[in-house]
């Protein structure tokens, strides 16, 4: 039950996850990448914070700081500065499903960590996924933004950043708790980020801000960072990488269905067939029973 359970909370965080990726979108033409991640996750940890200190919860060991906050840096820092790179060359749907092959990227980087065995059904599934999505990308490169391709290819790099966290944060929150190892990566990465954001003078953009953006902005951090990862580390404490990393498919859904009103994006075949890929790998590489 609570394999299901930590799968249904990944479900309501991925869906969380793809509106995101169409914020982002909206707002990309307003603000640099940089500027971008410290909307999500500088409110993300706002919120955080007090929430954590109020219930109490407990923190990271001593010993165990330095790995906590060297993923909370990669992840929030260099992943979602990748991502959103990423959005700003493509669609939010085609991001997306770029995105949508995580739990292939997960179970591969579980395999090479040793921490699940990638069997020739599982190697089937990737393969039948990951080809998917590549047609799906090519056949609606016509109706893509001009240099599309660039987008899918740093959003797949960025995925590699997701995985090696799903994979290594587990047994650092199983010592701590799910909410104070969150706490204490997202405000490192933060922390990174309004660095960078100084240095680079991406704080400029938000004299620009329209009401609008700023209500987009503030749905970043609030609902894109930190109730989608509230959710997404509570998911991981509860069900293995790979399941979690499963409702991944659920995004590029939630992106399109956000995108096509906000920002006139369209629905087309060719992302649909790709999403249908990425679900029947899925499918096959997760369907064989799991060893105890």
């Amino acid at each position: 039950m609570g394999e299901w359970a930590g799968v249904a909370i990944a479900l309501a965080s991925s869906s969380l996850g793809g509106s995101a990726a169409a914020v982002t979108r909206y707002l990309v033409g307003g603000a640099d990448p940089v500027l971008l991640a410290i909307l999500r996750w500088g409110i993300g940890f706002f919120c955080l914070l007090p929430c954590a200190l109020l219930l109490g919860v407990r923190w990271p060991q001593r010993s165990d700081l330095p790995a906590v906050a060297l993923l909370g840096i990669c992840f929030f820092g260099l992943f979602f500065i990748l991502y959103n790179v990423a959005v700003s060359y493509t669609t939010a749907a085609r991001a997306s499903l770029a995105l949508a092959t995580l739990p292939l990227h997960t179970m591969v980087v579980g395999a090479i960590l040793g921490v699940e065995r990638l069997t020739p059904r599982k190697i089937i599934g990737v393969g039948i996924a990951v080809l998917g999505v590549a047609a799906a990308l090519a056949a609606g490169l016509a109706r893509s933004p001009p240099g599309a391709w660039r987008g899918e290819l740093i959003m797949t790099g960025a995925v590699f950043c997701m995985a090696f966290y799903n994979v290594l944060s587990r047994p650092l929150m199983q010592r701590s708790s799910p909410l104070g190892f969150l706490t204490v990566g997202m405000g490192a990465g933060a922390a990174v980020l309004v660095l960078a954001g100084f240095v680079k003078g991406s704080f400029a953009a938000l004299d620009h801000f329209t009401m609008g953006q700023w209500i987009a902005g503030i749905y970043l951090g609030i609902g894109g960072g930190a109730l989608a990862f509230i959710l997404w580390v509570m998911a991981l404490a509860r069900a293995t990488p790979t399941r979690v990393a499963n409702t991944m498919t659920v995004n590029p859904i939630a992106a399109t269905l956000l995108a096509a009103p906000l920002i006139g994006e369209p629905i087309t075949p060719n992302l649909l067939i790709g999403l249908i890929a990425v679900f029947a790998g899925i499918w096959i590489a997760t369907g064989e029973a799991k060893p105890a």
